[in-house]
């Protein structure tokens, strides 16, 4: 089969290898589309530490059931589906409560670090564990299933953060996930959202996604916006989207008195902590990791309209553009936000293939 291999860092090829193994408990799915995570663009040039090479990366997909193994049950060859990228054992203590994303065995599609190596998705073919497979319904194209992972990312930090209807809401920065947090607020019953970046072109794309308020702003001025807003309150709550040192302190500096900041982002692997703020105000710091189990509601919210999707999807490419748009986003052009590869233009439609 084809794949995009980044065979070393900042250097990825469409290359043959070979197809997939497919145990009992999984299923070989043919990719349909698969979008560039802003994870798989730190990976490229090996800051992440985790992927390194040679691994085909990719964990935001969907496609098309290929063959199914022999202790898979409810899915059959044709199956439109999409699957978590968290590979997840199912029998440890988290899992069993229901925490997948905390799985003491918990492997990545797409990830090659020192703990192990797990193929992606950008690739003709990939195998995964029955039990991370949804079927897809048919309001959802195969490019906008590839943004289901990031919605359920975004709607388990609205989860966590435990909500109960009516709260003010602040977003800082409006990437891909801080835009879908937006979205995933307004739907979990916040009654007011305002998003800050410094960004006028993904502000724009706030204001059109139904940010009540968009700022343009950061550190202290933005710190004096909330307090002029709030008449000095501060917000009930604050998804922290980035994860730098200035934008988790402006966090805590703009969320109100036993309120709750929600930190979703984590560029940076340490922040400064202004814990005296913390403790006499009496934040709850509220951390969120991937998702655990959002993927049905994501797809419900997705059919219904309720989540858009379709205004942060930049372009659709072939898989063999791979390289080009990594450099892309790798260079920080701007107005880039997601883009989907299709590993399909190799395919000769094989006997039991569905395209």
């Amino acid at each position: 089969m084809k794949a995009l291999l980044l065979s070393e860092y900042k250097h990825l090829k469409v290359t043959d290898l070979p197809m997939p193994s497919v145990e009992p408990d999984e299923v070989l799915v043919q990719v349909a589309a698969c979008g560039i995570c802003g994870s798989d663009v730190h990976g490229y040039d090996g800051s992440s530490g985790r992927r390194i090479p040679p691994v085909v990366m990719g964990h935001e997909a969907a496609g098309v059931v290929a063959a199914v193994g022999a202790a898979v049950p409810g899915f059959a060859v044709g199956d439109r589906v999409t699957f978590d990228s968290t590979v997840y054992c199912g029998v440890c203590e988290f899992c069993l409560r229901g925490e997948v994303n905390l799985c003491n065995n918990r492997q990545v599609l797409g990830v090659s670090c020192g703990e192990y190596r797990r193929a992606g998705a950008f690739a003709e073919f990939v195998a995964v564990p029955g039990r991370i497979l949804y079927k897809l319904p048919d309001a959802l194209s195969f490019a906008e299933a590839a943004m289901l992972e990031a919605v359920s990312v975004a709607l388990h930090g609205v989860r966590v953060a435990e909500l109960k209807g009516g709260e003010s809401a602040l977003v800082i920065g409006a990437g891909m996930i801080g835009l879908l947090l937006l979205q995933a607020a307004k739907v979990a019953g916040c009654s007011r959202v305002l998003v800050a970046d410094i960004d006028e072109t993904r502000l724009a794309r706030a204001r059109e996604l139904g940010a009540d308020e968009i700022l343009h702003a950061s550190g202290d001025a933005l710190v004096r916006e909330i307090n002029w807003l709030t008449d000095g309150r501060g917000m009930d709550v604050v998804f922290e989207a980035v994860g730098r040192n200035e934008t988790v302190t402006g966090a805590i500096d703009c969320v109100r008195k036993g309120g709750t900041v929600t930190l979703v982002g984590n560029i940076s692997p340490e922040v400064t902590l202004p814990l005296q703020k913390v403790v006499s105000r009496q934040i709850r710091l509220q951390g969120s990791c991937a998702s655990a189990g959002e993927y049905p509601q994501a797809m419900e919210l997705m059919s219904q309209g309720k989540i858009r999707v379709g205004p942060l999807i930049t372009a659709v490419a072939p898989i063999s553009d791979g390289p080009r748009w990594f450099e892309r986003l790798h260079g920080g052009e701007p107005n880039l936000m997601k883009v989907v590869l299709d590993p399909r233009e190799f395919q000769d439609e094989p006997e039991g293939m569905v395209r």
